[in-house]
């Protein structure tokens, strides 16, 4: 079955207010429409990574970045894999006692890396959900809240998984802050 991958969403904040969210076309036609002050901090997050993203905030260059760049393969020019199933070439360095283990398995080097890849994500699978969430929340956190009070205690209590500690050292903090706080740390409080 082929793995569909949803647009990519953003959340965009003015000093700690949350101002737009939603597909990146629709987020930046949003923050074209609007007039900030001449101090407001204008951030913008990618939704799944919680990376900070770079955009230059003008109405021309908001423009520009919503077109997309990329261009198609020439033709004839065949890209090096499966691309029809989804496989992609890529580079992977190991010793040689490592290469001749994988040559001797069953189907060669590539299925064996695939199916010890997948025996990793499925026997941990859970462990990287929760690492994720509290690695979103912590880029998020330190972008948006590095100068707040708490801040040092609430990012221990994130990667330790005190969930109580943690909300009440982010208690005092703006309320769209702490929501998407929630929203990204939500799925690291389970425990692995």
């Amino acid at each position: 079955m082929p793995h569909v991958h949803s647009p990519p969403k953003l959340t965009a904040f003015a000093n700690f207010n949350q101002i737009a969210v939603g597909e990146r076309p629709a987020v930046l036609a949003q923050l074209r429409a609007m007039t900030f002050p001449q101090d407001a901090s204008i951030r913008v997050f990618d939704d799944l990574t919680c990376e900070c993203l770079d955009f230059d905030l003008s109405a021309n260059a908001l423009v520009e970045s919503t077109v997309s760049v990329t261009t198609p393969p020439e033709p004839g020019v065949r890209s090096v894999g499966r691309p029809r199933l989804g496989v992609v070439a890529g580079e992977v360095t190991l010793l040689p006692r490592h290469w001749e283990w994988l040559n001797q398995q069953p189907g060669g080097a590539s299925v064996a890396l695939r199916r010890l890849v997948d025996d990793s994500r499925k026997a941990n699978g859970g462990r990287d959900t929760v690492r994720a969430a509290r690695e979103a929340a912590y880029r998020f956190m330190s972008n948006m809240t590095s100068a707040l009070p708490g801040f040092e205690d609430a990012s221990r209590a994130l990667f330790v998984g005190d969930q109580a500690l943690f909300a009440a050292r982010v208690a005092p903090w703006p309320a769209d802050v702490r929501a998407q706080l929630g929203k990204l740390a939500a799925a690291g409080w389970s425990q692995p």
